[in-house]
């Protein structure tokens, strides 16, 4: 009889230390998920509406034509142009967005020369996106992104 009781107790005992270890994990979920919407309040706070100035146009572009867009900023600046990132590039794989066919450019959009880029893309009927700061998970900094938006992976 004593054995049978202490038994149950064993059995009940191990049950209890189960529970705890599943009310354990699902805290230790809970956390994280917590901290990942704490991080994503923080984000939204610290961008700036002014970080991204946007163009959409229903021009084509390919990366194709990224020689006219060179030969414009060479004739004009007497330099090449500061391409970053030209089709896909580890930064974007990281990310998660397809930049196959999009260019970024490494000039600050309130330049002279990143003015001077904006007008002309403008003007050819050419999308793009400019912007001016880090936007976490869109932007790592200034820049401008030619082509399309790119759609995440």
């Amino acid at each position: 009889m004593e054995l049978e009781k202490a038994e149950q107790d064993l059995t009940a005992a191990k049950t209890r230390v189960e529970e705890t270890k599943k009310a354990e994990e699902l805290s230790k979920v809970q956390a994280q998920e917590l901290a990942k919407a704490q991080q994503l309040a923080k984000i939204k706070t610290f961008v700036k509406p002014t970080s991204m100035i946007t163009r959409s146009t229903a021009g084509n572009w390919s990366i194709a034509s990224l020689s006219t867009v060179q030969q414009f900023f060479s004739n004009t600046f007497r330099k090449p142009l500061p391409t970053s990132a030209v089709g896909q590039s580890a930064t974007h794989n990281r990310m998660g967005w397809d930049h196959r066919n999009s260019v970024d450019v490494g000039l600050h959009p309130d330049s002279a020369e990143g003015r001077a880029l904006i007008a002309y893309l403008q003007n050819a009927g050419i999308p793009y996106l400019a912007f001016r700061g880090t936007i976490p998970g869109v932007a790592t900094g200034p820049h401008i992104h030619i082509g399309s938006p790119s759609h995440r992976l």
